[in-house]
């Protein structure tokens, strides 16, 4: 009788449409956050996607926040599925629930953070100088909008002001990259978040809706982000880099939004949480007011690559594609170079410090230097140093208010060092200054030392220079305190400032940055401290950490630092053609095997000709490009170039120094300079390790966490289970 009655059980069951069967399945939902991280909101608002397994439950389902009904803030799009910007969020936690029919459902938990943060970038820099129509403290206002277009004039060079109400006659068409023919008219957005300006640009039909779930069709939900230049610290509000040229243009009119903040200007902030977390606002903002985003490009020269590059390896995911240009891989890594350099000519250029017996000419100073001539390193010293002097003067700080040692030394220190703190945590006390004394508190640590860097020996070894020479060097090289005045000692990294810079990314390991496609536009460096040799830094480390640089490509002309005149606008182009293949790219396998077997076979390294046009496959000779080194090379570096601390070797006088031997005086000095030995290149830096993405340097309740912890994977939404009965006793 049993065996009849599971038979026809199965008989029964095999007759019931797959259909049916599914649809007798538990009903699910699921939770997406679109517009950022579940736990990075801001602003109070959230751009949310609800997924359903069932249509109908696009119906039946509750949606709160709290208490609070917010199911009105959703509209359909698509068979199953609902999206909406939920408002009205409280700072904090806030707990978003669907709940289905029978109970079950799914919640996540929206943390949001105010819109003048900050968001991850920990205790935010003080005083602080607010734009004069600010409305508060954080320097919130509302946004404005302004028009421009282009015109079929062609004597009207550029975008031209545009009045919605007295439309010109003149204006230009475009057509996207998806085939829309649209009047060029775009719409800037300027406004204000963490503390600072943004900038929003896009195609723009005026009178025309746009909304983040309906944005206007020629919108093709790409973004181009632009930077600015040089690397420095304001105490007060700047202005965003400009979102309408260069590249810029060409991106509008193929229809995609671009983008600027000023914080992402890192000679206005030189901060990467700082510049990670205003992207990651702006971007937020973008998406909730103009749409969902298929992928992000940043562009940008000097400064704005470092950003670029530090950020994309730190905080993964922020763009999908760079282009940096006359590039440097990051502050803190080249910071060698820059003091090395400050050390060398404050030497070479007082004669009077020279032993006796010992001239320096012209070559022999740029020998040690590593370059052609000292042109580069004055330049250098000129342009940067002054940016870690914490008496130099920052634009919001007044005199009265800027550190001075002897009579402030609690005062403001305008250095891109100290402005960082939250980042490279306070020195130790055993370390203080009587000015840090004075105080009760620690400056930020120096994450730079040159113990054991024997300055010139690739030159000693060539005969390029004499022992002489080399150890008179060596003995009065000297190094600096933390007010960077000279001292004879050398300097001694400071920790855990050392170990921070790693982490953080402050020093760029590109560990994570194979995650993100890059093209460099590189060009000559006679003397402009914007070194070819960078691009290939990167490139050596990005082999070293990862394998190899599938992911990058370099193009190279005769054109003054930035190789060609036409390499940002063809570089873009070719990012979104290699981007748009790995959109393509439907499997399961990692970003980063994507991009290396997505890239299209002619995006590789080129050589232009300064014009735009390319010359050949491949980088292009050396006497194009030239290749020169660092100090620190000379000593016997990588081209990696990022061992801040070297760990050190006995001195040895078997090891190579050239073919002329040491007097016994010579080397009784060196022996007195390298007391507990000399750089050993061929292994890891001290604390050298790679960067830890997605970090954060504040608690839930705002104090600082001095140099990070991991914010962890983005949070996804948990399933909500029905609750079981407990009548008669179940």
């Amino acid at each position: 009788m049993l065996i009849a009655l599971a038979a026809l059980a199965a008989v029964l069951m095999a007759a019931v449409p797959a259909g049916a069967a599914k649809h007798r399945s538990a009903p699910k939902v699921s939770i997406k956050v679109l517009s950022s991280r579940a736990d990075l909101v801001s602003g109070g608002t959230s751009f949310v996607q609800l997924d359903f397994s069932r249509r109908s439950l696009l119906r039946t389902s509750k949606v709160r926040v709290g208490r609070r009904n917010v199911k009105r803030f959703f509209k359909r799009s698509g068979r199953r599925r609902l999206v909406g910007v939920v408002t009205g969020l409280h700072a904090g936690r806030n707990v978003l629930r669907v709940t289905l029919p029978g109970g079950r459902g799914a919640r996540i938990t929206l943390v949001n953070h105010p819109i003048g943060g900050p968001l991850l970038s920990g205790p935010q820099l003080q005083p602080w100088k607010c734009q004069p129509s600010a409305r508060d403290a954080q320097c919130n206002q509302p946004a404005s909008y302004r028009f421009v277009y282009k015109s079929t004039d062609a004597s009207k060079s550029g975008f031209q002001p545009y009045d919605p109400a007295n439309p010109p006659s003149d204006v230009a068409s475009t057509t996207t990259d998806q085939g829309r023919t649209v009047p060029f008219v775009v719409r800037i957005e300027t406004g204000y978040m963490d503390r600072d300006q943004y900038q929003v640009a896009v195609l723009f039909q005026p009178g025309r809706s746009w909304t983040a779930p309906a944005p206007q069709k020629q919108f093709d939900r790409k973004l181009l982000i632009t930077h600015g230049a040089s690397c420095g610290i304001d105490y007060q509000t700047g202005n965003a880099p400009d979102v309408t040229s260069g590249a810029a243009a060409t991106a509008l009119g193929r229809g995609f939004a671009t983008m600027s903040t000023a914080l992402d200007n890192s000679g206005h902030n030189c901060n990467l949480p700082l510049q990670a977390e205003s992207l990651l606002m702006a971007k937020e903002h973008l998406i909730k007011t103009y749409g969902t985003l298929r992928y992000t490009i940043g562009t940008g020269c000097s400064g704005g690559s470092l950003a670029e590059q530090w950020i994309a390896n730190a905080y993964p995911g922020v763009y999908q594609g760079i282009l940096p240009t006359c590039s440097f891989p990051d502050a803190w890594s080249t910071a060698t170079q820059f003091l090395d350099y400050h050390l060398t000519l404050a030497y070479f250029k007082d004669p009077s410090r020279w032993g006796t017996g010992v001239v320096w000419s012209p070559t022999q100073m740029a020998d040690v230097q590593g370059h052609i001539s000292i042109a580069n390193s004055q330049v250098s010293d000129s342009a940067q140093f002054h940016v870690v002097v914490p008496t130099d003067h920052c634009n919001g700080i007044s005199d009265q208010q800027r550190y001075d040692p002897n009579t402030n030394p609690a005062g403001v220190r305008c250095s891109i060092l100290d402005a960082a703190i939250n980042v490279f945590g306070p020195r130790p006390a055993s370390v203080w200054s009587p000015q840090e004394k004075k105080i009760g508190h620690g400056f930020a640590g120096f994450p730079v030392d040159n113990i054991g860097v024997q300055y010139g020996l690739g030159a000693l070894r060539s005969a390029k220079i004499t022992p002489a020479q080399f150890v008179d060097l060596n003995v009065k090289i000297g190094g600096l305190d933390i007010d960077t005045n000279p001292v004879p000692n050398r300097i001694l990294a400071d920790e855990p400032a050392l170990a921070n810079a790693y982490r953080s990314g402050m020093i760029n390991e590109t560990n994570n940055l194979d995650r993100t496609a890059i093209i460099d536009c590189r060009g000559p460096d006679p003397g402009a401290f914007h070194d070819a040799y960078r691009a290939f830094a990167v490139r050596a480390r990005l082999d070293r950490a990862n394998g190899g640089h599938a992911n990058q490509s370099i193009w190279e002309g005769p054109t003054l630092i930035i190789g060609d005149t036409q390499c940002e606008q063809n570089s873009f182009l070719a990012m979104d053609r290699w981007l748009t293949a790995v959109e393509k790219d439907r499997s399961r396998a990692p970003i980063e095997q994507k991009i290396a077997r997505d890239k299209p076979g002619d995006i590789g390294d080129r050589c232009y000709d300064g014009k735009g046009d390319k010359v050949s496959d491949g980088l292009c000779p050396a006497g194009v490009v030239p290749i020169y080194g660092t100090p620190r090379t000379v000593a016997g570096d990588a081209i990696t170039t990022d061992k801040n601390k070297c760990r050190l070797k006995p001195l040895d006088r078997g090891d190579d120094y050239g073919p002329i031997p040491f007097t016994d005086d010579q080397w009784a000095q060196l022996q007195r300079i390298f007391p507990t030995g000399v750089c050993d290149f061929s292994k890891p830096g001290v604390d050298q390790r790679g960067t830890i993405p997605w970090q954060t340097y504040q608690r839930a309740d705002g104090k600082v966490v001095y140099g990070g912890k991991p914010l962890g994977a983005a949070p996804r939404s948990k399933a909500i289970r029905p609750r079981r009965s407990h009548k008669h006793g179940r």
